[in-house]
């Protein structure tokens, strides 16, 4: 009895059903899940971006912020060559957390 429902169990189309539900779920932890949670963090650092923070746009320009105008979406980095205005979705990260850490 138990060998005819382990048979009936491995039915090929069966096992097919069962192998494609599993590669579903393994691309969607460990490739979906986590890019919508990086793009969450990312989209929630933007909001929050202030006057003074040191940060790296999407291009590689360092430099220090020192304004930003909500009403289109700019921010004003001040960096060693002087100071350019960017769209705010065009700043990559903070770097005043790890130069503060490092000193």
């Amino acid at each position: 009895m138990f060998q005819m429902i382990f048979l009936q169990a491995s039915e090929p189309g069966m096992m097919n059903m069962l192998m494609l539900v599993a590669f579903i779920a393994v691309f969607y932890f460990f490739m979906i899940r986590p890019q919508m949670a990086k793009q969450k963090k990312e989209k929630q650092f933007r909001s929050e971006i202030k006057k003074g923070i040191n940060v790296v746009t999407t291009s590689g320009i360092h430099g220090r912020i020192v304004e930003v105008n909500d009403t289109n979406n700019t921010v004003v980095i001040e960096t060693g060559a002087g100071k350019i205005r960017f769209e705010r979705a065009a700043i990559s990260m903070e770097l005043t957390k790890k130069y503060s850490e490092s000193k």
